[in-house]
């Protein structure tokens, strides 16, 4: 498709509605927004933060420790532990001292975690909107964050697939 008939359709569009123009870093950013507002506010009602829920996935394949949380999480060792501090007061995680070294920690999700992090996958289909096409926008968006990451994280930062 040459320049011109490419945005063609998007200046019609824009005719139509004015962020149809928008480019497309403004796009992602005021979706990432309202989706991260509406997600906030759907899981307030479950007790679980954003970061919380991040901790409650990642313990989905069970215990880890608060160092390897924080490496697949992407996030300072110290905002893991307040991460963690959060969701131990609310009884969704426990930190049992490792056997082989009672200064690491494992945690664990409980079953009050397990219920949270079930009721927060009903909730997403409740947030997110239909989309023809679900798959190809993750791998969209998966393509947009590997792009970026290289810049911002190291590979051992990265969590394996």
């Amino acid at each position: 498709m040459d320049g011109a008939r490419a945005t063609d359709g998007v200046i019609a569009d824009a005719a139509r509605d004015p962020m149809a123009d928008w480019p497309t870093g403004r796009l992602l950013s005021t979706a990432s927004r309202l989706i991260e507002h509406t997600w906030q506010q759907a899981l307030d009602g479950i007790g679980v933060t954003h970061a919380g829920l991040i901790v409650l996935h990642l313990l989905d394949s069970g215990p880890a420790s608060q160092k390897e949380l924080a490496r697949r999480a992407r996030v300072q060792n110290q905002t893991m532990s307040r991460t963690l501090d959060r969701l131990e007061r609310a009884g969704h995680i426990e930190r049992i001292a490792a056997a082989d070294d009672r200064r690491r920690h494992v945690v664990s999700r409980t079953p009050a975690g397990d219920e949270a992090w079930l009721a927060a996958h009903r909730l997403e289909a409740d947030v997110f909107p239909d989309l023809p096409d679900e798959s190809a926008l993750r791998s969209q968006l998966l393509a947009i964050i590997r792009s970026g990451e290289s810049a911002r994280w190291s590979p051992e930062d990265v969590e394996p697939a």
